[in-house]
């Protein structure tokens, strides 16, 4: 076992690392997975023959700022450097941690990077960039902070191809890359590039500017669908809020894409018509961002500042509106903008003596502004949020008092273990957890974004009730032929799946080789360790499985997956060959647990031909299709004889001759059943 810390070579044995003593477990082993990652290649253009030219150390001084700053962009916006080549430097987006918008994240760093560049041009710095996103194996290192990962796949030699191809400080990005990010990135069309090693030229797209704020979707007109119940519900607060003069806290959780912004907006919009003032504010998920960031845009759009707006037209502007909000001497209400400034970020000569003095400044400010008109604050991703935020946000809504004030926040069902108390101090709180949409619900949705009904049951299937799920696979079935699930989606779900504890996130891939649905002791044949019932419960909570009252298996707590895409997403993160070791224990399993029934010998063959045995596969196909027959399950048997068909090499031929002529007696009993079959009975 190698040490993540100093990289000293450890027997098996070994419980800390020879040479420095870190702790070493089988967490400290590198382990491999299948991911969807973005990849940023960054080129000086025309280095070499300036190199040649100069001293070595003259090389280092121009490389090692240049290296640092590409670096520091990329880690900013939450990549990693895979690698420094001479002046080409190697970023990966989605791994070690996947954040669920990593081709977004890497054009924004692109295009920080390249204006970063551009204030170097005086050491004649020029450089070409590429982002490219795709499947790759990925080999983690324990310790993913360090950055200690190694990528291969074909969108790794893509993306190298694309930036040799890209035009002087240009960014050229995939056709991947610009499907996920077109809706807050603007792209000009260029052409296909003719790539060394690739059969088919690869469509390629310019970079110029991003049309969002990070973290920001385009308005659209969303309205929203199978929603009334909590729009009713935020409808009957605001009125109450409005009624008694009692400030309230609502929290709305859900998972990303369920439709938190969608509903809070629409209350927001019928709320702004009746007299309302509505502020919002968003913590940013990446690059560097001040303690009380969403509040310090909250307080600039009430005080009317720009971002535009210089450091004194900014601490004058405070002063105004804190002056024409709080009564009494002017110097009070100085003391608050000059608390306010430090918010916000500015220095207005006032600095606050402890942190107390800095919320109580805040909250007389935005009392006065709930006096002057009724006011509704929505602070959207708090899960991103620094805790000094989170403890203001609390302390806003426990200690204000008679006026007209709602906050609301947004979040992720995975800020709860970070701020398991939330709200609970309060006195006037709700938890508002929105869940997948009905099929009605569902339906509606997909219709309105296919136009028409011929897909919308396959869309409504696969999304199970995700609104943004469903959107981004209407549009994936309206631009492409592709069956493949978009990496959007799967982005998403991997990150949900990312932030999880990496024994919680373990069992879970296990699981996802079981299937759908699985069983206690199928995980424990996969991992003896103590404590699984511990971590079911923890997925369980997390609302990422659910324990199903009865069991098919007798003695055994049967589970199932909340979502098939969780299912899906976290056994394509197992490389195949892992795949195949763990589909064979579990094939094991069901031997041991299962008895002949047709429905179990499918699922056991099943298992046995992802392992590898395709004897054992065969074999158990055959019997569950002639089962199948013997229940007049003719198109059933069909199928399970094609399937075993393929699996038998094609130079055994007596087999395949036999195979081949049951499939056909099926197929023609098939065909003919229905022909068979009296009017009025059940059965031929």
């Amino acid at each position: 076992m190698q040490c993540p810390a100093c990289n000293q070579d450890n027997p098996p044995v070994a419980r800390f690392c020879f040479a420095c003593g870190l702790p070493l477990t089988t967490d400290s082993a590198p382990r491999d997975e299948r991911r969807v990652v973005t990849i940023i290649f960054v080129d000086l253009v025309g280095f070499t023959a300036r190199a040649d030219t100069l001293d070595p150390e003259e090389v280092r001084a121009l490389l090692t700022p240049y290296h640092e700053l590409v670096r520091r962009e990329i880690e900013s916006f939450g990549g990693v450097v895979e690698k420094f080549i001479g002046d080409a430097i190697m970023g990966v987006f989605g791994a070690p941690v996947a954040h669920g918008d990593d081709a977004e994240r890497a054009v924004r760093a692109a295009l920080v990077i390249r204006e970063a560049v551009e204030g170097h041009r005086a050491d004649g710095l020029q450089i070409r960039i590429a982002v490219n996103t795709g499947e790759a194996v990925v080999s983690l290192s324990a310790r993913p902070a360090l950055g200690e990962s190694m990528v291969a796949g074909d969108v790794v030699n893509t993306a190298s191809r694309l930036q040799t191809q890209a035009p002087v400080n240009g960014i050229v990005v995939g056709e991947k890359t610009y499907r996920e990010s077109r809706d807050v990135i603007a792209y000009e069309p260029m052409d296909a590039i003719l790539a060394k090693g690739k059969a088919q030229p690869v469509k390629a797209w310019v970079a110029t500017h991003p049309l969002t704020l990070a973290g920001e979707r385009p308005e659209r007109e969303r309205r929203p669908v199978g929603r009334a119940p909590e729009l009713t519900l935020l409808s009957a607060i605001w009125d109450r809020v409005l009624a008694e003069q009692f400030p309230h806290l609502v929290s709305v959780f859900g998972p990303a894409g369920v439709g938190k912004s969608t509903v809070v907006r629409a209350f927001a919009a019928r709320a702004r018509e009746a007299g309302a003032r509505i502020v919002f504010g968003r913590s940013p998920p990446y690059r560097e961002s001040g303690p009380y960031g969403a509040l310090a845009t909250q307080l600039m759009r009430i005080c009317g500042i720009f971002e535009s707006d210089s450091e004194d037209v900014i601490v004058r502007k405070l002063q105004a509106r804190a002056r024409d909000l709080i009564a009494g001497p002017v110097a009070d209400a100085d003391i608050v903008a000059g608390h306010l400034a430090v918010i916000v970020g500015v220095d207005a000569g006032t600095d606050a003596e402890d942190r107390d003095a800095l919320f109580d400044s805040t909250r007389r400010f935005v009392e006065a502004a709930a006096r002057e008109q009724p006011t509704i604050l929505m602070f959207e991703d708090i899960h991103w949020s620094d805790s000094n935020l989170l403890d203001l946000i609390e302390a806003l809504a426990m200690q204000t008092h008679g006026l007209p004030l709602l906050v609301i926040t947004l979040a992720r069902p995975e800020f709860l273990d970070a701020r398991d108390g939330w709200g609970a101090r309060l006195a006037s709180y709700t938890s508002l957890t929105l869940g997948p949409l009905d099929d009605g619900a569902a339906r509606e949705l997909a219709l309105r974004r296919l136009g028409h009904d011929e897909r919308a049951d396959e869309v409504i299937k696969i999304a199970e009730g995700n609104p943004l799920f469903i959107e981004q696979l209407s549009a994936a079935i309206e631009e492409t032929a592709s069956g493949s699930l978009p990496t959007s989606i799967r982005g998403l779900v991997a990150a949900r799946l990312d932030a999880l504890p990496q024994r919680d996130r373990s069992l879970l891939l296990d699981a996802a080789v079981v299937g759908r649905v699985f069983w206690h002791g199928a995980l424990l044949a996969l991992n003896a360790e103590p404590g699984v019932e511990h971590v079911l419960g923890e997925l369980e909570r997390r609302d990422l499985i659910r324990r199903d009252p009865s069991s098919i298996i007798e003695n055994q707590q049967q589970f199932a997956f909340t979502h098939l895409l969780i299912r899906d997403v976290a056994y394509e993160l197992l490389p195949r060959a892992d795949r195949a070791r763990r589909h064979r224990v579990v094939a094991e399993f069901f031997e041991r647990s299962t008895g002949s029934s047709g429905e179990a010998m499918g699922a056991l063959a099943r298992h046995w031909k992802d392992a590898g045995d395709f004897e054992r596969a065969i074999e158990l196909l055959t019997r569950a299709a002639e089962q199948a027959e013997r229940g007049w399950a003719k198109d059933h048997a069909v199928l399970l004889y094609r399937e075993a068909l393929t699996l038998v090499p094609d130079d055994d031929t007596e087999r395949r001759s036999v195979l081949r002529r049951k499939l056909a007696l099926a197929s023609t009993a098939s065909f003919h059943l229905r022909d068979v079959r009296l009017p009025g009975s059940p059965q031929a």
